[in-house]
C-alpha cells in the first residue's frame, strides 16, 4: 500500500486549506463588525486594510505553533501512529463543525473548537492505550493529558467572556460620558487625547507584545524590555499631537483613524492568535513525520517526545496560509451573515429582531430593570441628569425627498470595541494563551451595546435572547467538539480505511450545507423588509403589496394542493414537509406586520392613508396563511393519529375544489405580477362558483352521515377543510375588494 502516512499528510494539507476557509468565514466577524457597522470608512478600504492586517499576523504568528503539538497532551506518551490518528480526527471534525456554524450563521470559537478537539481524540487514543496495557489502570489517564495546561487554557478562554464584556461595558460608558453623542461639537484636544490613548494601546500591545515569542522580537527585544513605561508615555505623547495636527490642519476625524487602525491590528492579532486553529495540527504532523522518517523506528513504537521540542515554522507555510485567509475574507458570503448577527445583536437602532424571546431572557431582562430602579432610587438625581444628558441621541433632520440609512452604532463605540478587544486579544497573544477571538470581540461588543444603552426596552429581551443563544453555541461547540473528534479518532483507530469514508462524509456534508446555504441565502435575498430611513410613496405601496398579494397566492396555490393530493395518498412525510412550508409563510407574513410600524414611519406626506390600506392587506394576508395552516396541521394530525383515509367521494370533492381554487389563485398571482387590476373585478366574481363548490359539499357530506358515513375522524377533518377554504376564500375576496378600492382612489390622486 505504500507510505500511507503521506496520504495523511496531503490529506491534512487539504483539510488545513479548507479549515482556513471555513475559519476565516467565522471569524471574520471579529474585526469586520465595528468597522462594517458603523458605516466609519467604505467597504472595499475596510477589507483592504483588514487583508493587510491578517497577512501580517499570519507571518508572525509562529510562537503560538506550541499549542497544538504540546499545549493539550503530552507528546512524549504518544507513538507516532497515535499523534497522526489524533491530528486526522482533529482536522475532519473541526472543518466539519466549524462549516456547520457557519451555514446557521452563528459567530462560534474556532480557539474552543481546536482545543476541545484535541483534548477528546487525545483522550479517546490514551484511553486505547491504557486499555490495552495490563498495567495501567483509568488514573493513568492524567499521564497522558497536560491537564494543567489544559485546565489553563479552557479556565482563560471562560474567564474572557467574563472580562471582555465588563471591560468593554466600562470603557464604553467612560468614553459616552466624555464624547457624548454629540461627539463632533467636542473640543478637538480631547480627539486627540482620545486618539493618543487608543493608538498608543492598539500599538504597543498588539505591534510590540504581539510580536513577542516570534522570530522577528529578537531584534527589537533589547530596545523594548526594560523601557516599557517610557514607551508607553512617549508614544501617547506622539500620537496625542499627532491625532491634534491631523485634527486641526487636515480636518481628519480622528476616530475614522482609530477605526482604520484597529481594524488592522485587531485583523493581525487575529490571525497571530488563531492561525494556530487552522493549520497548528498539520503543520505539527509534517514535523512529526520528518522526525520518524529519519528514525527507521516503526510507526507504532517511535515516541513523539521531540514535539515537546521548541521547532520553528516554516515561514513560507504561514505566507500562504495568509494568501488563502487573505482570498477567503473577500469571497465567503457565509462570512457576510456571521457578520450580519452580530452586527444586529449590537446596533443602537430598533429593527427586525433575528433570534426570538425565551424564559431566561424575560427573566433576566426584568431582573435588570429591577436593579436600574433600586440604582436611580439610589443615585443623586442632578448625577442622573448629567449621565443622562450624556446619552441623549442626536435627530437627524433631512429634507423629504432626502434618505439617510443610519449605521448600527457610532465612531465612538465602533473605536472601543476595536481597542479594547485589541488590546485584550494580545495580551493574551503575548502571553501564548489560545484566547478565543469570537469570544472576546462579541463579549466586547454586547458589553458596549449594554452600556451605550443600545438594549432599550423594545429589543432587550430578544438581544439578550440573542445573546444567551450564542454563548449556548460556544458550549454546544465544546461538547460536540469533543464527543466528536473522540469518535472519529476511535473509528481511524479501528482501521485506517475510515479516514477515506470519513473525508467522503466531510466532502458531502460541505456539498450539501454550501448548497443549502445557497438556497437560503436567495430567500433571504427575495425578501423586502421596510427600513426607517427609506421613503416611500403611493405607488412603492401598491408595488410592495402586489409583490406580497402575488407571491402569498403562488404559495397557497401550490400548499393546498400538496394537502389534497399527499391527503390521497395519506403520505405523512409530505404533509409533514408542507407543513413546514405552511409555518415559514406564517413567520414571513408575521415579520411584514412586524415591520409595519417602519413602514409607517416611512411613509411621505401625500402617502399617509396608504397605511390603513396597507395595514387591511397585511391582515387578510395573514387571515390567508392562518386558513392555510389549520388546513395543513389538521391534515398531518389526521394521517400522523393513523386515522381512516378520507372516502373516494370525498377526495373527488376535495380535488374538483382544488381545481377552481388553483385557477383563482393563478389569476391573482398573474394579475399581480403584471399589475394589470383592471381584471380584479372578474376575478372577485369569479368566487362564486367556488363558494357554491364547497356549499355543495358540505351538504353531500351531512347526506352521507345520515346514510353510510361511519368515520367521526373523516368527518371532522372533512368539515374543517371545507369551513376554512371556505374562510380562505372570503379572506382573499376582501382583500382584492379593498385593493380595487384602493387603486381607483389612488388614480384620482
Amino acid at each position: 500500500m505504500g507510505d500511507p502516512y503521506i496520504l495523511m499528510l496531503v490529506a491534512l494539507a487539504v483539510l488545513a486549506i479548507v479549515d482556513l476557509v471555513v475559519g476565516v468565514s467565522n471569524d471574520a466577524v471579529n474585526f469586520l463588525n465595528s468597522a462594517i457597522g458603523s458605516k466609519a470608512i467604505k467597504v472595499r478600504n475596510i477589507m483592504i486594510i483588514a487583508s493587510v492586517g491578517v497577512f501580517f499576523g499570519a507571518i508572525t504568528s509562529s510562537g503560538m505553533m506550541e499549542v497544538a503539538r504540546k499545549g493539550i497532551f503530552n507528546p512524549n506518551m504518544f507513538m507516532f501512529q497515535d499523534i497522526m490518528f489524533i491530528f486526522m480526527a482533529v482536522m475532519i471534525t473541526d472543518v466539519l463543525l466549524l462549516d456547520i456554524f457557519n451555514s446557521l450563521g452563528m459567530p462560534t470559537s474556532t480557539t474552543v473548537s481546536i482545543v476541545f478537539e484535541l483534548l477528546g481524540a487525545a483522550v479517546c487514543i490514551s484511553l486505547l492505550k491504557i486499555s490495552s496495557n495490563e498495567t495501567q489502570s483509568f488514573s493513568d489517564i492524567w499521564n497522558y493529558i497536560n491537564h494543567e495546561q489544559a485546565t489553563k487554557i479552557i479556565f482563560g478562554i471562560l474567564l474572557s467572556v467574563v472580562v471582555a464584556f465588563s471591560v468593554g461595558a466600562l470603557v464604553q460608558f467612560v468614553s459616552r460620558l466624555i464624547y457624548s453623542f454629540n461627539f463632533e461639537k467636542r473640543p478637538t484636544y480631547m480627539s486627540a487625547l482620545f486618539g493618543g490613548f487608543a493608538i498608543t494601546a492598539i500599538t504597543y500591545f498588539i505591534i510590540i507584545k504581539g510580536l513577542k515569542g516570534t522570530p522577528y522580537y529578537k531584534s527589537i527585544g533589547n530596545l523594548i524590555e526594560g523601557n516599557t513605561l517610557f514607551i508607553i508615555a512617549g508614544s501617547f505623547v506622539a500620537w496625542s499631537l499627532i491625532s491634534q495636527v491631523l485634527i486641526s490642519f487636515f480636518k481628519v476625524n480622528v476616530l475614522k483613524f482609530i477605526i482604520g487602525v484597529g481594524t488592522f491590528s485587531l485583523a493581525m492579532a487575529f490571525s497571530g492568535n488563531d492561525l494556530v486553529n487552522f493549520v497548528g495540527v498539520p503543520i505539527a504532523a509534517w514535523n512529526s513525520y520528518q522526525a520518524w522518517q529519519t528514525s527507521g523506528v516503526s510507526a507504532d513504537a517511535f515516541s513523539m517526545g521531540i514535539l515537546a521540542e521548541k521547532v520553528p515554522s516554516n515561514v513560507y507555510l504561514l505566507l500562504i496560509a495568509g494568501v488563502i485567509m487573505v482570498a477567503t475574507l473577500w469571497t465567503s458570503s457565509k462570512a457576510q451573515k456571521v457578520i450580519k448577527t452580530g452586527i444586529d445583536l449590537s446596533r443602537q437602532g430598533e429593527g427586525h429582531e433575528k433570534f426570538q424571546a425565551n424564559p431566561l431572557s424575560r427573566i433576566i431582562v426584568r431582573s435588570s430593570m429591577v436593579v436600574n430602579f433600586v440604582i436611580r432610587r439610589v443615585s443623586p438625581p442632578k448625577a442622573l441628569v448629567f449621565i443622562d444628558s450624556k446619552f441623549q441621541k442626536p435627530v437627524i433632520e433631512l429634507p423629504k425627498d432626502k434618505t439617510y440609512e443610519m449605521p448600527a452604532f457610532d465612531l465612538v463605540r465602533a473605536s472601543v470595541n476595536l481597542v479594547v478587544a485589541g488590546i485584550l486579544i494580545s495580551i493574551a497573544t503575548s502571553l501564548k494563551l489560545p484566547l478565543s477571538t469570537t469570544y472576546v470581540t462579541f463579549m466586547v461588543a454586547m458589553g458596549t451595546s449594554l452600556a451605550d444603552r443600545a438594549w432599550g426596552r423594545e429589543s432587550a429581551v430578544y438581544r439578550v435572547a440573542g445573546v444567551i443563544n450564542v454563548i449556548g453555541g460556544w458550549f454546544l461547540t465544546a461538547i460536540t467538539a469533543f464527543l466528536a473528534a473522540a469518535l472519529v479518532a476511535y473509528l481511524i483507530s479501528f482501521s485506517m480505511v475510515m479516514i477515506p469514508i470519513l473525508l467522503l462524509v466531510v466532502a458531502l456534508l460541505i456539498g450539501r450545507n454550501t448548497l443549502i446555504h445557497k438556497k437560503k441565502s436567495k430567500e433571504v435575498e427575495s425578501k423586502i423588509y421596510f427600513k426607517r430611513a427609506e421613503l416611500i410613496t403611493i405607488n412603492g405601496v401598491i408595488e410592495e403589496s402586489a409583490d406580497h398579494i402575488a407571491g402569498v397566492a403562488t404559495r397557497v396555490n401550490k400548499l393546498f394542493t400538496n394537502v389534497v393530493d399527499d391527503l390521497a395518498t395519506h403520505d405523512l412525510n409530505k404533509l409533514r414537509k408542507t407543513d413546514k412550508h405552511v409555518g415559514k409563510l406564517n413567520d414571513e407574513i408575521d415579520e411584514l406586520k412586524d415591520g409595519v410600524f417602519y413602514f409607517i414611519k416611512s411613509l411621505d406626506d401625500t402617502s399617509v392613508q396608504a397605511s390603513r390600506f396597507y395595514i387591511l392587506v397585511l391582515g387578510y394576508l395573514q387571515d390567508v396563511a392562518q386558513s392555510i395552516s389549520y388546513i395543513s396541521s389538521a391534515s398531518f394530525k389526521h394521517v400522523n393519529n393513523n386515522h381512516k383515509n378520507l372516502k373516494k367521494d370525498q377526495l373527488a370533492d376535495l380535488k374538483h375544489i382544488d381545481t377552481t381554487l388553483s385557477k383563482l389563485l393563478d389569476d391573482i398571482s398573474v394579475t399581480f405580477e403584471s399589475r394589470d387590476f383592471n381584471k380584479l373585478e372578474v376575478i372577485i366574481n369569479e368566487k362564486k362558483q367556488l363558494l357554491k363548490n364547497i356549499s355543495s359539499s358540505i351538504e353531500k357530506q351531512v347526506a352521507r352521515i345520515r346514510t353510510d358515513e361511519a368515520s367521526p375522524k373523516n368527518t371532522t377533518l372533512y368539515f374543517s377543510i371545507l369551513l376554512e377554504t371556505q374562510d380562505l376564500v372570503s379572506a382573499l375576496m376582501s382583500l382584492l375588494e379593498t385593493y380595487e378600492e384602493f387603486h381607483i382612489s389612488s388614480k384620482k390622486i
